[in-house]
């Protein structure tokens, strides 16, 4: 149902069911480790700690272009933490997400784990379809949804965080990506040619996580271009039920003019078309369905190319070249984006450079593998533009819970903090 809906390949539609799954499973074992802290009061014979409570019902609003796995990313660990669950996805995938939240109700509806007081056990899944000026403006302006969750472009998260931040909610923004990918001259180039191509080609370019800016050694960016260039002549594009199938089509019509105009200004600033191009899209416009060709632009020494600063959600890669890490870092770096970025090479003070405090400014950073995808063990998310919220691993599920600071005085006076001194 997602490749027929969304279009992505069939391999990476189990993969993303198999992604909630697993979800699913971690947090049967975070269920139990939802742990606060103790701490020594500065009064005599008194105690505190600090633990967590439910925030009540939670607002998920997700993107078309994982239907599953985000949603379970939050339901999943918001309604371990005690919550209910309201979900606007996407309108352009509305049957997957109608089959989703009908079989995790079924589930709720036939275990016998979890029966409320009052009300139907299947009620903590909740699902309303609808445009994002009715529905999702109805979410984002109630105040019953302490925490609204969303997942989208850097404007949609705009408007989003500022209405729930007009009455004081809580927002945790998964924005867009404009994800980037250091070779150095000390690089396994076998390895970065074929994380690229997954993180470019994957998903034809629509993942938040997609590689859409390639930094290339100049020692080593000849050769690097040709490999991607080779690997690119051989993705089979088409039908997204064929196991042959390597990337299917774009989510509309819409998505491939905005990849169209893209290439178009890349062109117009200095870029260099190695293969698909605006002639890859034109090949495959008389056939059914938003099948598009990958597509690498290279980018001249010294020509600055403002349209890689933008991300477009299409499999557009553009090819840069550095002499110092220094410089690339500042590359990689100089985008308003910062979620997920990665460096191939098999120098261990190159890796140790990137992920220091002076490398990577985003909040997923790699070594040796690419861009595209996480382990549900880690916390996902990005810093800057893509909005600095934190969902799935870690300790992701503090977001969907309210701290509380508590004192027990199990003594028989009333001393002040501080060693404040009142004598009524």
């Amino acid at each position: 149902m997602i490749s027929l809906e969304m279009g992505k390949i069939r391999a990476e539609a189990i993969g993303e069911v198999q992604e909630a799954v697993d979800i699913a499973d971690f947090c049967v074992g975070l269920s139990r480790q939802l742990y606060g802290l103790t701490m020594h009061s500065e009064r005599p014979r008194h105690r505190m700690y600090e633990q967590w409570h439910p925030l009540g019902t939670v607002g998920v609003i997700t993107a078309f272009n994982f239907p599953v796995a985000v949603w379970s990313w939050n339901a999943m660990v918001a309604a371990t933490c005690g919550n209910a669950i309201v979900w606007k996805p996407s309108l352009q995938t509305p049957l997957v997400s109608i089959a989703l939240n009908n079989l995790v109700r079924r589930v709720m509806s036939e275990q016998d784990i979890f029966q409320p007081d009052d009300g139907d056990p299947a009620d903590v899944f909740t699902l309303v379809i609808g445009t994002d000026e009715t529905v999702g403006q109805a979410m984002t302006d109630d105040r019953r949804l302490p925490l609204i969750s969303a997942t989208g472009s850097c404007r949609m998260g705009r408007h989003v965080g500022q209405a729930v931040a007009g009455r004081l909610g809580r927002c945790l923004l998964e924005l867009g990506g404009n994800n980037a990918m250091i070779v150095t001259a000390e690089a396994n180039l076998d390895l970065a040619t074929r994380a690229a191509v997954f993180g470019a080609v994957g998903t034809a370019g629509q993942r938040c996580t997609t590689t859409r800016r390639l930094i290339v050694h100049r020692d080593v960016a000849d050769d690097v271009v040709g490999r991607l260039s080779s690997a690119y002549a051989q993705v089979a594009i088409g039908d997204p039920l064929n196991d042959e199938t390597l990337m299917g089509p774009l989510i509309s019509r819409d998505a491939i003019e905005r990849m169209k105009q893209a290439i178009e200004t890349a062109v117009e600033q200095g870029g260099e078309v190695i293969c698909g191009g605006v002639e890859g899209i034109e090949r495959h416009a008389e056939r059914r369905g938003y099948f598009v060709e990958p597509t690498i632009i290279r980018v001249p020494p010294g020509t600055d190319l403002p349209v890689a600063r933008e991300e477009t959600f299409a499999p557009i890669l553009y090819v840069f070249e550095f002499e110092q890490l220094d410089d690339a870092i500042a590359m990689h770096n100089s985008v308003d984006q910062g979620l997920s970025s990665a460096i191939m090479t098999d120098s261990l003070r190159e890796a140790e450079m990137f992920l220091s405090h002076a490398g990577s400014d985003c909040g997923i950073a790699n070594v040796n593998i690419g861009t595209s995808g996480a382990e549900i063990g880690g916390a996902f998310g990005g810093e800057k533009d893509t909005g600095g919220g934190r969902e799935s691993g870690s300790d992701a599920w503090k977001n969907y819970m309210r701290r509380q600071t508590c004192t027990i005085n199990w003594g028989d006076q009333l001393p002040l903090a501080q060693g404040i001194s009142f004598d009524a």
